[in-house]
């Protein structure tokens, strides 16, 4: 039920790739299996009843619908939310803490106006945590359309399929998201192009921060990790290595007390030059705790510096190298370049 297709496809010389595995990955306080079925049964809930919740709410008061449906999932997920603003002068700052369903006012933007939304990718989890904060549109893998009851909410929230093994698809994608953003709508994208773990991260590649440049629309960077009980980082949610959905998914649902912590950083004006925009992306998410390999175990962020890699044109005929063809296992699986 829950495990989805690998991407098959050839893959580039610029294909984004982390080192995370297993080894990355905690063990935190677990609860039982009663509750673990309990919270099964809320997520095939909330999902199969979706759908025609949507449907029927009129188009003007799906925002709060499909918000408060994130928030529900994130509840069963076992996760509480908090959204920490960052934005504006200091005394205007502050912290949200949401321990149910209840509406924050804190968000990406304003109704009707287009922003990119720019976070690091960690898991699967990421776009319930976005949505739960304020509901948007994701680029996404393709293949994302096809996974079981996860596919269907990919369509109702008009998920932009990005093939990232296809650098040729790249400036369909880019004009896409450009589209949307000069509509009026809100984007989130995951620029490192694969998943982290959490504690590790990759560098923001620019190709799609282009579509900000070209529409003039700013950019809303979010740091977003997850906290276990005790408020320390933890990286259950991450989806590294040779993680399926259904082994990530148990984890999770086991898990107790976690806590997914949003802060909304202040925003950035596109400016003429996508690589530019990146970098100031990237140091707004990363925030000023920034170390390498060889830092103290105690740090939060390390930087896995040799994963950074030329980012090809959005125009560049680049070639294309072949990669062996993978079962149909979700084994040595790697995120799109957006948010799953």
């Amino acid at each position: 039920m829950f495990d989805a297709p690998p991407a098959e496809s050839s893959a580039h010389a610029w294909m984004p790739s982390s080192p995370c595995g297993p080894g990355c990955l905690d063990s935190i306080d677990q609860v039982g299996p009663g509750r673990v079925a309990a919270r099964l049964a809320g997520v095939a809930g909330l999902l199969l009843s979706f759908p025609v919740a949507n449907a029927v709410t009129p188009r003007g008061r799906r925002e709060p619908l499909q918000r408060g449906y994130a928030r529900l999932l994130l509840g069963c997920l076992g996760m509480r939310l908090r959204i920490v603003d960052n934005r504006g002068a200091a005394d205007e700052r502050g912290v949200v803490d949401e321990g149910g369903p209840a509406l924050a006012p804190a968000g990406f933007g304003a109704p009707g106006r287009g922003v990119l939304v720019v976070t690091g990718h960690i898991g699967w989890t990421d776009i319930v945590v976005l949505a739960s904060v304020q509901p948007l549109g994701f680029v996404a893998r393709a293949d994302m359309v096809e996974w079981p009851l996860l596919g269907r909410l990919a369509e109702l929230m008009r998920v932009i399929p990005i093939e990232r093994e296809s650098l040729r698809q790249l400036p369909g994608v880019v004009a896409a998201v450009g589209a949307r953003l000069a509509a009026g709508e809100r984007i989130g994208l995951f620029p490192e192009g694969t998943t982290w773990c959490g504690r590790a991260y990759g560098t923001m590649r620019p190709a799609l921060f282009q579509a900000a440049v070209d529409t003039g629309t700013p950019v809303q960077p979010v740091r977003l990790r997850y906290l276990d009980r005790h408020g320390v980082p933890c990286t259950v949610p991450g989806f590294v290595g040779v993680d399926t959905f259904a082994s990530s998914a148990r984890r999770v649902l086991r898990s107790r007390g976690m806590v997914a912590e949003v802060v909304l950083e202040p925003v950035q004006q596109p400016g003429a030059d996508r690589r530019e925009l990146a970098r100031r992306c990237e140091a707004a998410v990363r925030g000023a705790v920034v170390t390498r390999h060889d830092a103290s175990d105690a740090a939060q962020w390390i930087e896995a510096g040799h994963t950074r890699v030329q980012d090809p044109s959005v125009t560049a005929e680049a070639p294309e190298v072949r990669r062996p063809r993978r079962r149909p296992m979700l084994r040595g699986r790697r995120s799109a370049a957006a948010a799953q």
